[in-house]
């Protein structure tokens, strides 16, 4: 399809008036009769034996229903990994709800506590006396991986989890054959995601050993799958209702509540509510990790890219399973390079287990590529977006990663950064522009959906996705668009899990790709069986009938035959009941992890040389999304993925002391970007559409927060002459590293006047 009615159009969403009156129901809103509220007690060290843990105070208390500790938690939970945007170890994740003889972070929780109030359940948690024997802790990758470093967990050597390479060509030849060679070695700190809306459920198990469970997700199915297989419970007997969410970006696919609230209302027979405070989230719930990057770059002097070098390695936290294997796949993924070794590492530490963080990975991996990038432009005196276009891959490359791109549109996302009037600006002092490319292989995966047709004409779609982007209205639709009727007469819907098929996560950006593709599919279902009952109308074959335009058309009218009209879809319907009842389509798809998404950003940045304070003042970012269903909700995505980037960049990071204690645990001090940080954030749609979608749709909400850590520091190097490898570049550090670059010119100043005085 090329021509569209309703893809490429900006209707209202359906959940907005809910939304921005009030009405709409999040986590934190739902309440039961009978209800009980939990609390949890954290550790207060980051590495400490658990030797023993007394309730009994707590458990004395009036109103205190019930104490759960980790003997209430199966230690043997079956070792299962669920699909998402990063692999979740549900052994691990049992042990990270309630501490079993280790704590492994401050924070971690070690017992939970269900009462009549939040207050006295609180005040009971705080009466729990838990004996510790206290550890030194491991709070960086370099102290994780030094000899004779403090060991996490017995089974994983010198704390390296895991390790994956990639690699191609002679790597040693191709730097040997390269005219510039540059090498840099970055760190990014831990960071969260930051969304506004703290971990929020409502549990609730009957007699009959069923659980309900309410709660704000991402992926309802995960929610279950992971509860029934920490609690040893049959996934069967478990209901999983999503609220709206205020915000996830990755951060609420794990369980860190719902389980502890099936066990406290196994204990006391009724419902039990849970809420973090902001300090809880900041302290417990997973950011992303902490990274340390070396990148080499090897190039001819006509910029041709030969040769590459990248090894990452990035913190999991506490638990194995950081994105570290995602930033190995992303690293290279926009250039064409002939010889290159990656190797990425998964360190345990103690910190918070991470989570996944929007693209997650290739943020980090990318600010280290794409600032050397910048730095071997520099030494070719060459214009940054050329040397990217000269090396940029096209349908047919294969990926670092394995396999071969199919249509994409990097070179004309470049084209169009070069082109943009942004780009040819004037600066003005203590200004500098940079410019950094994204990559995200966005994921496919396994979805459903139920197209349900209605009396009056109207539809509702039904899916199991929660809505954290505006796909119910990009849903509505695609549904309008196969059927012919106005998006507003279709009602989208989000499912319990008991009320549509299995569906993946939402994440990846494969939501509107790959639900999209289901909800499609049951689209046309309808439309098929439209088609039959017009036939069964008319007496024909249903081959005789063809659709266009919402309607049932005839088709191979012999000359001389009855004329037959037309039917609406309103028409089919309202004879439904007289024709074979009523019309639900159907559809479920498994989906390829294809149709990668790449973008360019451009930054300008102004530097108060003085203060070190830095303010971006204008900022233009630039993606393929193959098609946008709904522009307005892609543009969106786009300018929340960079001021997420943005905020990395400058300010975000968690702050431990020497003992692994966060110090920074609130939005006071944890300083993220607000609208008037910000510039009106630029967007340019470029649309190369992905073969694997019927509307040619691809992936849009991962790539756009991987840019802007390298395009704001690539900024700040040209602002300031400083190549900044660290993040994030608060004042403090760029007024440090701004004062360290005026002594050593000074000196070498000094230096260049001795020598040239002793020669005279």
């Amino acid at each position: 399809m090329t021509q569209f009615t309703y893809i490429g159009t900006r209707p209202i969403r359906h959940d907005g008036v809910d939304k921005v009156t009030g009405r709409a129901a999040y986590g934190a809103d739902f309440s039961l009769p009978g209800m009980l509220h939990g609390a949890v007690l954290r550790s207060p060290h980051a590495h400490a034996r658990i030797v023993s843990i007394e309730t009994s105070a707590a458990e004395a208390m009036p109103g205190v229903k019930a104490v759960v500790t980790g003997k209430d938690i199966p230690p043997n939970s079956a070792k299962l990994v669920l699909g998402g945007e990063a692999a979740l170890d549900l052994r691990d994740m049992g042990d990270n709800l309630l501490a079993h003889d280790k704590v492994l972070y401050h924070g971690h929780a070690v017992a939970a506590v269900a009462a009549t109030s939040v207050d006295i359940a609180r005040e009971a948690a705080q009466h729990i006396k838990v004996e510790y024997d206290v550890l030194p802790p491991v709070t960086s990758i370099d102290q994780a991986i030094a000899p004779g470093a403090p060991r996490l967990h017995e089974a994983i050597a010198q704390n390296i989890a895991n390790r994956v390479e990639f690699k191609r060509g002679d790597v040693q030849n191709g730097f040997a054959d390269a005219d510039v060679v540059v090498e840099r070695e970055f760190r990014t700190p831990m960071v969260h995601q930051g969304y506004i809306e703290p971990h929020a459920c409502v549990a609730r198990i009957g007699q009959d050993g069923r659980a309900v469970v309410w709660c704000s997700t991402q992926g309802p199915f995960v929610v279950r799958e992971a509860c029934a297989g920490i609690l040893g419970m049959d996934a069967a007997h478990i209901k999983v209702i999503s609220s709206e969410i205020g915000g996830g970006f990755g951060g609420k696919i794990v369980v860190y509540l719902e389980p502890l609230a099936i066990l406290l209302s196994r204990k006391t027979d009724r419902p039990v509510k849970m809420v973090m405070t902001r300090e809880e989230v900041f302290r417990a719930t997973g950011p992303t990790s902490g990274s340390k990057v070396r990148v080499k770059f090897g190039a001819k002097r006509d910029g041709t890219l030969v040769a590459a070098s990248v090894s990452l390695w990035y913190e999991a936290g506490a638990y194995r399973g950081s994105p570290a294997g995602a930033g190995a796949m992303c690293c290279l993924s926009p250039y064409r390079i002939p010889n290159f070794f990656i190797e990425a590492h998964d360190v345990v530490v103690n910190k918070p287990k991470v989570a996944a963080y929007r693209a997650p990975g290739s943020p980090m991996a990318m600010f280290a590529t794409e600032s050397v990038l910048d730095e071997v432009a520099r030494e070719l005196d060459m214009d940054p977006i050329e040397l990217r276009l000269k090396n940029a891959v096209t349908e047919g490359d294969p990926a670092p990663y394995g396999p071969k791109y199919g249509p994409i549109g990097l070179t004309q996302v470049l084209e169009a950064a070069r082109n943009h009037p942004h780009y040819k600006a004037p600066l003005k002092a203590n200004q500098g522009r940079g410019v950094a490319c994204g990559f995200w292989f966005n994921a496919g995966m396994n979805s459903s959906a139920t197209v349900t047709l209605n009396l009056d004409g109207s539809a509702a779609v039904l899916t199991g996705n929660p809505d954290i982007g505006g796909t119910r209205v990009a849903q509505a639709q695609m549904v309008a668009e196969e059927l012919g009727i106005p998006v507003e007469r279709v009602r989208p819907s989000v499912a319990d899990t008991d009320s549509v098929g299995h569906t993946d996560v939402t994440g990846g950006s494969r939501v509107c790709y790959a639900t999209g593709n289901a909800v499609i599919q049951a689209a046309r279902d309808i439309r098929d069986q439209l088609r039959a009952r017009a036939a069964k109308i008319w007496n024909v074959d249903v081959d005789s009938v063809g659709w266009e335009s919402g309607r049932a058309i005839p088709l191979n009218v012999a000359p001389g035959s009855d004329s037959k009209t037309p039917l609406s879809v309103n028409e089919l319907a309202a004879q439904m009941p007289h024709t074979g009842g009523p019309i639900v389509g159907r559809a479920a798809v498994s989906m390829p992890m294809a149709g990668p998404g790449f973008a360019a950003h451009i930054c300008d940045l102004e530097v108060d040389t003085e203060t070190g304070r830095s303010t971006v003042v204008r900022y233009t970012a630039i993606q393929d999304v193959g098609k946008a269903v709904h522009p307005s909700y892609v543009e969106g995505q786009m300018q929340g993925g960079a001021s997420q980037g943005i905020g990395w960049a400058l300010n975000e990071e968690y702050v431990f002391n020497a003992d692994g204690v966060m110090e920074n645990a609130g939005f006071l001090d944890y300083r993220m970007p607000v609208a008037s940080d910000l510039p009106m954030i630029e967007t340019v749609l470029v649309e190369v559409a992905n073969p694997l979608h019927p509307y040619g749709v691809r992936g849009v909400g991962e790539v756009p927060i991987v840019p802007p850590l390298a395009a704001v520091a690539n900024a700040m190097r040209a602002a300031t002459g400083v190549r900044f490898t660290e993040l994030p570049l608060s004042p403090p550090r760029v007024l440090q590293g701004l004062t360290e670059w005026r002594q050593s010119t000074f000196q070498a100043a000094g230096r260049s006047t001795q020598t040239a005085l002793s020669g005279s």
